[in-house]
């Protein structure tokens, strides 16, 4: 594998699918590839937040796999990738990963991550979490590798617009595999 870094992005159906098309963004401008691969859910969110159709959102990816392709190349241990990143995290894709339930290829993807101990972030979408949302997180958080990630608001950083705490959060997960972003601002 070259020195290019190499993400998964998977999007969930959970609202705030801005955040997984800010790690698509992040990705091209740091000169990262992206592969993206988004659930239905995901697609109907995109278009309710963003006003955007799937072809639309996905254009910012470099590689784009059909959910329901479990033979694509990210379902394979083999295939060179530096890790993923689902943004939104649904805690119904949360409750997939968390059993290995891999009946999609957004979830058998983050499941290889698992297995190859790879970086999984995880940005977990819901409040107030149910116990049975704790005890998959809490499952999810022995497992080497993953990291839950819910995006909570920062205030250290200055930010003055919605963009500004989602660009801070796609920073922020993208960061733990190295990659930085411009615009992202640390703690001083």
């Amino acid at each position: 594998m070259d020195s290019k870094k190499r993400v998964v992005i998977g999007v969930s159906g959970a609202s705030g699918s801005l955040l997984g098309l800010e790690c698509l963004k992040c990705l091209r401008e740091a000169g990262a590839e992206s592969h993206l691969v988004m659930s239905r859910g995901a697609e109907i969110t995109a278009k309710q937040e963003l006003g955007m159709d799937f072809d639309e959102f996905a254009s910012y990816a470099d590689v784009v796999y059909d959910n329901r392709n479990i033979g694509a190349s990210i379902a394979s241990g083999t295939f060179p990738i530096d890790g993923m990143v689902v943004a939104p995290c649904s805690m119904k894709t949360l409750a997939g990963i968390a059993c290995g339930y891999s009946d999609n290829l957004l979830l058998r993807a983050a499941d290889v991550q698992m297995k190859e101990q790879r970086r999984l972030v995880l940005m977990a979408r819901e409040t107030p979490f149910s116990p049975i949302h704790i005890d998959n997180m809490e499952k999810l958080c022995r497992v080497p590798g993953v990291m839950i990630m819910p995006p909570m608001l920062t205030f250290y950083n200055g930010p003055s617009t919605l963009q500004d705490m989602v660009h801070h959060m796609a920073c922020k997960a993208l960061a733990s595999f190295g990659i930085e972003c411009s615009g992202y601002k640390r703690w001083e």
